[in-house]
């Protein structure tokens, strides 16, 4: 699944670590969910939905490989 969690996060000014603080989940998971290495709970992505102001599917993409 592909996301934009890092051009959001950027365009904010914040780190991982701040990302990770502000939706209650460590630095590790953020790295791993911006490289498409791990898809996120739903209630992770609702979370940074809120958090980014936008819709899920404005976060997430869904493409097979």
């Amino acid at each position: 699944m592909k996301n934009r969690i890092r051009d959001l996060r950027v365009q904010k000014s914040w780190t991982q670590e701040d990302l990770a603080q502000a939706i209650g989940v460590s630095r590790q998971t953020i790295n791993a969910i911006e490289k498409g290495k791990f898809d996120p709970s739903l209630p992770t992505a609702f979370r940074l939905s809120l958090l980014f102001e936008t819709k899920i599917e404005e976060i997430f993409s869904f493409e097979e490989d």
